[in-house]
């Protein structure tokens, strides 16, 4: 028993502190007498280090076998010493002693000692929590109709989790509610699910038996910020089922951890902090990519070391580790691993058995479990972006050359049952499939996950498991299928070691590319696309794959509209103006946001200075005050529109993970509680621009005379609006958004010029402040007669 225990802690935390682990270390004798660590009092070394000292250590080498002896004494390692010194067992009855010790005396010293690592090692063992693991249980939903039921847990700050939920689903308005209310009422407000939908509220719930639900609290919402959950009829206002919130109920956090450890290669990164049970976040993660056999590697023991497991790269790939340049990654823990089971994670060299850095995990962690609510974000766009368009509005491909190896990433209007395929053509000078090598790329509806294969197209016929178009091997990827776009990234050496299938990606010249849109099998393989234009490349389009910003993609494929629909309105400007008011209103249907901007709406957007979702143009150096009119009412979602300037061109920065907040830079409207928790500071009274009757944007053509068809109300004539100043410093981009802080996709641009550009902006694009279109046919009117020039006064500059 007590070697099952000693081998059950060995690989944990031995750490001694200061001490190489890959160096020799000196002989120590067993003399009684010596000065040395042996001197040491020998219960201090079999209880191990104080306290406050990370690990324990189990036993000193001051105690050896008498095999160990013999062993060390023929290497010349130890004196030798007499039986009774070495420890070997005396047939004296007062002489009895374990071989390992000196005495009697020591062997209670040592059994206590083993006693109290006995303790320490189920105190370690005990920090993982019990399985299965799914949060801070809060308790069961209790039923009063319906058939409610479910065991509900606090995921993190902002999430819920709701074991084995069941509701018959025959209520016609109901919803999981939350409030902050004394009982469950009115007064509250929904949390979406699913979490994802279209339109403008959120779907009623559906019927459910024994589903596993995960509910994000809406808006920037805390667990600490509401006092039930509860399944109600918003209708009826009835409470069919509910739960209480603890008060000051500690919930599972991320937690925070120093850097990597700087060994090698030029490791290092800012604090790594841990999601949860299986997700890093490494930020600004540096490294030459130099290391020939390098992974990302956890395991357990003082010190990194070769019983290690890989962990999959930022994008699920267990090929050996590119070069980092300053890049927020994050990995997830492959399998059942979770951060309970490891005590280190590094960055590793399997061929060298090299440690290039490592970071150590606590013994105390209480972070979230992995449920699924943690989304692996995209990584960091790179700096140089290169884009081509292949196929008109449908298909795009973006890449960057690192080190050995090029990263492609595919962007496409594509269906779940399509695919998209790129590669290098067959032929130089035009597109030919026979002899192409591509990359078939798709989201695999029945894995739920993306995925990219190889191809080799030795003829074009179907593949028969040899020869046609057959797929070569899979290749590691990650993606993101937003708004009917689906994104996925992959990377491939740029030269291989397979000449018959692979071709070689070259940088010292153009080459040409084909590309294709097509329908998937059941197989989930390639089959043949259509031979028009809009679905495979027909011209000859080349790459030079080793250029910098060679950005000649027109738009992103979101910005699309269908070639059936009425023509979008133009996009408004607002140029030269410092005071904007931001109110909301329709989105002006098939005419406006969706086809302006390509994104998708749900049914409302900003009207700033009462145009829909104009440009906006600010001069870095001044300062510009938005007057918000957006709804400051939190318990009604679809009246609560904080202002906000960000990079995000879909904005929503409450309803964000904190991982997906720290991709973000906001510029104004939000601030920091104590707690480091962010809030907007500009919401104000509500004033929307409604419909006098219907909305009639689909037979109107112009904004101008779709507006008259709109009329203003404010909920509070007596309210008052918010003021969100920004001063635009030097540092902002050229490219930054005005948004809403709790939905997405209500605002657009904002374009960011140097002092003084936007007169020059004025002049070459015809644009004069906010002016209308009307204003602007009178004024070309005016050209047309040079005789009324001298009878009224022009704009101080011309267009």
């Amino acid at each position: 028993m007590m070697a099952a225990i000693l081998g059950r802690e060995k690989p944990r935390r031995q750490r001694r502190a200061g001490e190489d682990p890959g160096a020799a270390s000196e002989p120590i004798q067993a003399s009684d007498g010596e000065s040395g660590s042996c001197g040491q009092n020998r219960m201090e070394q079999a209880l191990g280090p104080p306290p406050n000292a990370r690990t324990p250590r189990l036993s000193s080498r001051c105690f050896w076998s008498v095999e160990e002896e013999e062993e060390m004494m023929e290497d010349g390692e130890m004196e030798v010493l007499p039986a009774r010194r070495r420890g070997v067992v005396s047939n004296n009855a007062s002489d009895r002693h374990w071989p390992w010790s000196g005495s009697r005396a020591r062997d209670t010293s040592l059994l206590v000692g083993l006693v109290l690592v006995l303790l320490h090692t189920v105190e370690v063992d005990s920090r993982a929590p019990k399985e299965p693991y799914y949060g801070r249980e809060i308790g069961h939903l209790t039923n009063f109709g319906h058939g409610i039921k479910g065991q509900v847990f606090a995921v993190d700050e902002s999430t819920l989790f709701v074991k084995g939920f069941a509701y018959d689903g025959n209520a016609p308005d109901a919803f999981f509610w939350v409030g902050n209310s004394p009982r469950p009422s009115p007064e509250g407000f929904i949390i979406p699910y699913p979490e994802e939908y279209s339109g403008r509220e959120p779907p009623v719930l559906q019927q459910h038996t024994n589903t596993d639900i995960i509910l994000k609290l809406p808006m920037g919402k805390r667990i600490r910020d509401i006092r039930w959950l509860s399944v109600w009829c918003r209708r009826f206002t009835v409470d069919f089922g509910e739960i209480f919130i603890p008060p000051g109920l500690d919930v599972p956090k991320p937690r925070v951890l120093p850097e990597f450890k700087r060994l090698a290669h030029g490791l290092r990164s800012s604090n790594i902090s841990i999601l949860d049970a299986k997700t890093f976040y490494i930020p600004n993660l540096h490294y030459d990519g130099a290391g020939p056999d390098a992974y990302f590697w956890v395991g357990n023991g003082s010190e990194p070391n070769i019983m290690g497991t890989k962990v999959p790269n930022e994008l699920g790939s267990l090929d050996p580790l590119r070069g980092y340049q300053g890049e927020d990654i994050e990995i997830q823990l492959p399998g059942n691993l979770t951060v309970y089971d490891i005590d280190w994670l590094a960055v590793w060299c399997v061929e060298y058995r090299h440690n290039f850095g490592h970071v150590y995990i606590p013994k105390d962690l209480d972070v979230p479990p992995a449920l699924g609510q943690t989304k692996i974000a995209p990584t960091s766009k790179p700096a140089n972006v290169n884009c081509k368009e292949l196929l008109r509005g449908k298909l795009n491909v973006m890449w960057e050359v690192m080190d050995d190896f090029i990263v492609i990433e595919l962007v496409g209007r594509i269906r779940e049952d399509q695919y998209m395929a790129f590669g290098i053509s067959g032929s130089h000078g035009h597109p030919q499939m026979i002899g192409a090598d591509v990359v078939v790329a798709f989201y695999d509806r029945r894995q739920r996950r993306f995925r990219a294969e190889d191809y080799y197209m030795s003829s074009l016929a179907q593949c028969d498991g040899k020869l046609g178009v057959c797929p070569d091997e899979r290749i590691g990827v990650s993606g993101d299928r937003s708004h009917g776009v689906t994104k996925i990234k992959y990377r491939r050496l740029l030269q291989t070691n397979e000449a018959v299938n692979d071709r070689a990606y070259p940088l010292d010249r153009q080459i040409s590319v084909i590309a294709a849109i097509g329908p998937l099998n059941s197989r989930d393989e390639a089959n043949a696309h259509s031979h028009t234009g809009t679905e495979v490349t027909v011209d000859d389009v080349q790459i030079d794959f080793a250029s910098k910003n060679d950005h000649t993609c027109t738009d992103a494929l979101d910005s699309f509209r269908e070639e059936d629909g009425p023509e979008p309105w133009p996009s408004r400007t607002i140029l030269g103006e410092k005071t904007i008011t931001a109110r909301i209103g329709p989105t002006g249907g098939k005419r406006g946001y969706t086809p302006i901007t390509g994104h998708p709406s749900w049914g409302i957007a900003w009207y700033m200075n009462d145009l829909l979702i104009p440009e906006i143009y600010v001069e870095r150096g001044q300062t510009y005050t938005f007057i918000v009119e957006g709804g400051d009412e939190t318990t009604q979602p679809a009246k609560y529109h904080p202002l906000y300037i960000t990079s995000s061109h879909e904005g929503g920065y409450g309803q964000l993970t904190e991982a997906q907040k720290r991709r973000e830079t906001v510029y104004a409207g939000v601030e920091y509680d104590a707690d480091g928790y962010a809030y907007p500071t500009a919401a104000g009274r509500y004033c929307e621009w409604k419909h006098k009757t219907i909305d009639r944007s689909a037979e109107i053509a112009t904004f101008d005379e779709y507006k008259k068809t709109l009329q203003l109300s404010c909920d509070d004539p007596n309210g008052q609006p918010a003021y969100l100043n920004w001063t635009v410093v030097d540092e902002t981009p050229d490219l930054v958004y005005y948004q809403c802080f709790t939905h997405r996709n209500l605002g657009w641009k904002i374009h960011v010029v140097n002092a003084g550009e936007t007169s020059k902006i004025s002049g070459s694009h015809g644009l004069y402040g906010s002016v209308s279109s009307t204003v602007l046919c009178t004024l070309l009117l005016l050209a047309l007669v040079p005789g009324l020039f001298a009878l009224l006064p022009l704009p101080p500059r011309g267009f």
